[in-house]
């Protein structure tokens, strides 16, 4: 469609929901091809919205360059209306949908931290609130808040990655960890050095920023000592996996403090060199939707999960930084 040939005739057929949101969502990305990813359509039929939305208007809403596109006038216009129009529908078909059904509370968070931390407390939240439903969305994935069914969201990340008004729960603090049958079987462990004697369970998935704080290689450069030629490892490529390895006895992980406070705890790990922390530029974090806070299932679970990270923080000692 040429929109140069518009009409120039009023328009008075009111605008369809469905292609305001794909101009909203183009409009945030100001890339067709992201815009359809995140709508998970096509991206003609993307394009073909928007040119239907022109028509309606009855002008460009974006101008269309080679390797861009932008808004118009009239486009950002339009956005300035439609933006805060579209959250306020979706916000209340959603305290609607709550209001016919049994409350629900939905969260997103990474695998590792969910199996780690989150499941196994959840039970006290199911006990304290049982006319609240909770929904676990576990993915290493990152899930955009606004465009999707989810109230809360955990994340992990520096303070720079963060959106304005995250809450921080804790920072990550990592140690070497073993269960104490394991450490029977050995000499006691008095330094770094002696880690060597023991099978090392360490994460194969890492990015090369994480290597000078998440691996074994890293730590013991920090602590001056090196990794043994004749050492035994066994690697995975989550790190509740190099947990569940630990707890049962198959060597010692370089774990994160707050996905093993329970089992610290608990007694199920011991931390063998309790002085040799290292702490890593990276946070837990707590994230809620813009608008949503107003619910009270979703702000009991929030409250609720922020008494959880006060609770862990006492448990390993730490202090929000």
């Amino acid at each position: 469609m040429n929109i140069n040939s518009m009409s120039t005739s009023p328009r008075t057929r009111t605008l369809g929901v469905g292609n305001l949101r794909a101009f909203a969502v183009v409009a945030r990305h100001l890339n067709f091809r992201s815009a359809a990813e995140e709508l998970a359509l096509t991206q003609p039929a993307v394009s073909r919205q928007i040119q239907a939305l022109e028509a309606d208007v009855g002008g460009a809403l974006f101008a269309r360059h080679t390797r861009s596109v932008e808004l118009t006038p009239a486009g950002r216009s339009l956005l300035q209306v439609v933006a805060p129009w579209l959250e306020r529908l979706d916000v209340t078909v959603r305290n609607i949908r709550s209001g016919l059904s049994r409350k629900s509370v939905s969260i997103t968070t990474f695998a590792s931290f969910s199996s780690t931390w989150l499941i196994p407390k959840l039970e006290a939240f199911q006990r304290a609130h049982p006319d609240i439903d909770i929904r676990v969305d576990a993915s290493d994935a990152f899930i955009q808040l606004d465009n999707n069914d989810i109230d809360l969201a955990l994340r992990y990340g520096t303070y720079e990655q963060m959106p304005k008004g995250a809450i921080r729960l804790f920072d990550e603090i990592i140690a070497p960890m073993a269960s104490p049958w394991l450490l029977k079987s050995q000499a006691p462990i008095r330094t770094a050095a002696d880690l060597a004697k023991f099978t090392l369970i360490d994460l194969s998935d890492v990015t090369a920023n994480q290597v000078n704080w998440l691996t074994w290689e890293g730590w013991l450069r920090q602590h001056h000592s090196k990794i043994d030629t004749g050492t035994r490892w066994l690697r995975f490529n989550y790190a509740y996996q190099t947990v569940q390895a630990a707890l049962a006895g198959q060597g010692i992980v370089l774990a994160r403090l707050p996905m093993v406070a329970e089992s610290l705890k608990n007694g199920d790990l011991i931390e063998p060199l309790p002085n040799t922390r290292l702490t890593s530029p990276m946070a837990y974090w707590l994230i809620a939707r813009g608008g949503d806070h107003e619910r009270p299932e979703v702000l009991a679970f929030s409250n609720w999960l922020q008494k959880q990270a006060r609770e862990t923080r006492v448990s390993i000692k730490l202090k929000i930084s």
